[in-house]
């Protein structure tokens, strides 16, 4: 693993957000690394809605909302000093997608944790960046979350986690 690529994690959150901002601040106009931001789609449940069409539609607004998040956070760290070369971005669909057909690379949804670890391992990013998730710890307790998940089986790398 390569400590120089950070691959940060995001929801288009509040805190994935300010996971992005903590390593724009973090390396501003440093030079020597690669950085990431991954978003893996989880599509609308599709029993949700009353017909295909309301799926699509509604699959279509939150990939166009992602992929927003996903470009402001390439420029928040690009405003940062970081070299467009170094900095990526990438939209991982979910293998059933209502609105994309699927690609080379997708989310079989079972894990979003485990499709981020996968990631992180088969691209060598030495450090994952995540952010917290507003539950309580009753609610992380039952329900688990995706950060409590990745900081229990993440394997040789660093994981910061941004409040």
């Amino acid at each position: 693993m390569n400590p120089k690529k950070i691959l940060i994690a995001v929801d288009a959150s509040e805190n994935s957000a300010r996971a992005v901002q903590y390593v724009a601040d973090l390396l501003q106009a440093t030079t020597g690394f690669l950085v990431t931001v991954l978003y893996i789609e989880r599509p609308p449940n599709r029993d949700m809605f009353a017909d295909e069409a309301s799926w699509i539609e509604a699959g279509q607004a939150q990939e166009l909302r992602i992929r927003t998040f996903l470009q402001q956070a390439k420029t928040s760290l690009l405003e940062r000093g970081l070299g467009p070369e170094t900095v990526n971005i990438d939209y991982v669909p979910h293998c059933q997608s209502p609105v994309n057909q699927p690609a080379q690379q997708c989310s079989i949804g079972t894990s979003i944790a485990r499709d981020i670890l996968q990631y992180q391992l088969a691209g060598g990013y030495g450090t994952l960046v995540i952010g917290r998730r507003g539950v309580s710890r009753a609610e992380e307790f039952l329900f688990g979350s995706v950060t409590t998940k990745i900081t229990h089986l993440a394997k040789d790398c660093t994981v910061w986690v941004v409040q």
